[in-house]
């Protein structure tokens, strides 16, 4: 029971209910009990096979699960009934840890090229919050590993004294950490999450002699984790499978001699201009494009050369005589870009392979007129995207317009909280989270005279996913009674939709469901999908607030490749992306 107090004398009491099983759960427990009041694990099997399509599920597999339910639900160990009521089958749908709506383990080959897979990278991965003045440190690092994170990037500038290593963000008021630090925590932490290598790109600003210096600190960290090829350049990719528990470095290789640099880059331009995504949920993915070309038309205008931090060169050429031992040894991945126009740029080369980096605003300039040519480079290269230099405060763009050319590093501010780092969290939930994700087979394909997936042909629908959204749970255990509304019991509503190629992406709502703790919406959405294997389902929770903006009530996004069908348990994440502790939806998913 919940009391509101009104005034000083009227208090509004509202009794929490226990979430009652959906038609559709009576309906399937009737139907596989044979009308009576418990089912047995034989039956379980046969709802388990037939109604969620489980394939591969086994008797005993039922078995397990009736057990695992009655211990929680009745805390007995040793219980004479191994059957379920009704409300047993119900605590089983809804349970995250029985039922999810992904599974938790790696599904796909993992013996492919690097190439053919996404890779779940950050940027400026030091950073503990914004671009300007935030403090660096190895904490943000920890984090992303942890959450399974394989691409670490490192700025990396010499000491005021000139005799050491540091990384910050360079021409900002960021404070500096030390790279041993960061190298020495990369160690610990690269495989907490996952098993699959662990990339480090370095924003290289330094002179030969302490390009040399990090080489020594790379071998004496990592030692025999340390991947470096044989040969100068690699003329394909190793697999995630071949790199286990490995560490590979990418950067631009050392020049003999440099010339100086030529043009501002695109990371540390000059921040003159607000941001205009200052929501603090974030701008829905699907607004986040070109729309604001106009307000960093400068920006996009630097040149022709598409120029990257990485590509240019920041120190004094008069003591760059000497290329430094050992350090273009140990890059693996090498960076940069021939000179020319885009056609140099994205030529792939039968003999190497090689790691390209564009801006966000690049990437969109480039893909309008070679869309295709960035299709094919991908199939074999590495194409890095990071933000615009202007997101001062660490935010994010839209990450589909990378994925659906390839890209295999969409770089990301992981402090960046809002929609778009939601998706990036969705997309590497697939896959078990081991932060790499299998390329869909038309990315990689190349038809009768070298043709590719062109992202901007119109095509049919593929299949259609049916979303119902039944219920919710959980909030009067993870929030305080009045978190929501002082006076009475929150009004939710939900948000199911998909992001995915334009023509995919659209939003749907609930009904509003008044001053209840445990929503019963019971609602159905039909989604058509013209490319499923990149969509992401989005959702999301909100509480109607008639007097302000609505109150948040957590979100997920889930890669739509690998939702499991029939009846699942959903789990709810807060903003930064952290699972709350009790708060799911029960929802259905079908396909045709």
């Amino acid at each position: 029971m919940g009391s509101y107090r009104l005034c000083v004398c009227f208090t509004r009491r509202f009794r929490i209910n226990e979430a009652q099983p959906p038609r559709d759960v009576k309906e399937a427990f009737a139907k596989y009990s044979e009308a009576g009041s418990h089912m047995s694990a034989e039956q379980l099997f046969r709802f388990l096979i037939e109604y969620q399509k489980d394939g591969g599920v086994t008797i005993p597999d039922a078995e397990r699960i009736v057990e695992q339910v009655l211990q929680r639900r009745h805390h007995i160990t040793k219980f004479t009934r191994h059957t379920l009521t009704l409300d047993d089958f119900h605590h089983y749908l809804f349970s995250v840890e029985l039922n999810p709506p992904i599974k938790s383990q790696v599904q796909q080959d993992m013996t492919f090229p690097l190439s053919h897979y996404f890779v779940y990278t950050g940027h400026n991965s030091y950073l503990t919050g914004n671009q300007l003045s935030s403090d660096c440190s190895d904490v943000p690092i920890i984090k992303a590993l942890q959450r399974g994170v394989r691409v670490i990037e490192l700025d990396i500038w010499p000491n005021s004294s000139k005799d050491n290593v540091h990384v910050l963000h360079g021409r900002t008021l960021t404070t500096p950490v030390e790279l041993i630090k960061c190298l020495k925590s990369i160690k610990e932490h690269a495989f907490s999450a996952s098993p699959y290598p662990v990339i480090i790109t370095l924003e290289d600003h330094l002179t030969p002699e302490l390009q040399a210096k990090v080489a020594q600190m790379l071998t004496q960290t990592f030692g025999e984790m340390l991947f470096y090829p044989k040969s100068e350049c690699l003329e394909e990719f190793p697999s995630p499978e071949q790199l286990k528990y490995r560490i590979i470095i990418s950067t631009k290789p050392p020049k003999e001699y440099l010339e100086a640099k030529s043009f501002p880059d695109d990371e540390n331009i000059s921040q003159k201009r607000k941001d205009p995504d200052e929501d603090i949920w974030g701008k829905e993915p699907s607004d986040l494009t070109t729309c604001q070309a106009n307000d960093y038309k400068s920006d996009i205008e630097m040149g022709e050369h598409i120029n990257d931090a990485e590509d240019t060169d920041e120190f004094d050429t008069k003591s760059c005589v000497i290329e430094p031992p050992g350090y273009k040894r140990l890059i693996a991945i090498h960076a940069g870009k021939p000179k020319g126009g885009l056609e140099e740029v994205l030529k792939v080369e039968v003999d190497k392979v090689r790691r390209l980096s564009l801006s966000e605003q690049a990437l969109e300039k480039v893909t309008v007129s070679h869309g295709k040519e960035v299709v094919r480079f991908t199939q074999k290269n590495f194409l890095r995207i990071y933000p615009k230099g202007t997101r001062f405060n660490s935010s994010n763009f839209k990450p589909m317009i990378g994925w659906m050319h390839g890209a295999q590093m969409v770089a990301f501010n992981m402090q960046g909280y809002g929609r778009s780092l939601w998706l990036m969290h969705g997309m590497f939930r697939a896959n078990g989270g081991c932060g790499y994700v299998r390329k869909p087979g038309f990315l990689m394909k190349a038809g009768p005279h070298s043709h590719v997936f062109d992202p901007k042909a119109k095509l049919p629908v593929k299949k259609t996913l049916k979303v119902r959204v039944y219920m919710g749970d959980g909030w009067h255990l993870d929030f305080k009674q009045t978190h929501f509304d002082l006076y009475s019991p929150p009004d939710f509503y939900a948000k199911v939709g998909i992001s995915g190629v334009p023509a995919d992406e659209k939003m749907k709502k609930t009904k509003i469901k008044e001053d209840d703790w445990t929503p019963l919406w019971d609602e159905e959405f039909v989604f058509p999908l013209t490319v499923p294997e990149l969509a992401l389902l989005r959702v999301e929770v909100h509480e109607y607030d008639m007097s302000e903006k609505d109150d948040f009530a957590g979100q997920t996004c889930l890669p739509i490749s690998e939702l499991r069908s029939g009846i699942r348990s959903v789990p709810l994440f807060d903003r930064r992306g952290e699972k709350f502790n009790s708060v799911r939806l029960l929802m259905r998913f079908d396909f045709d």
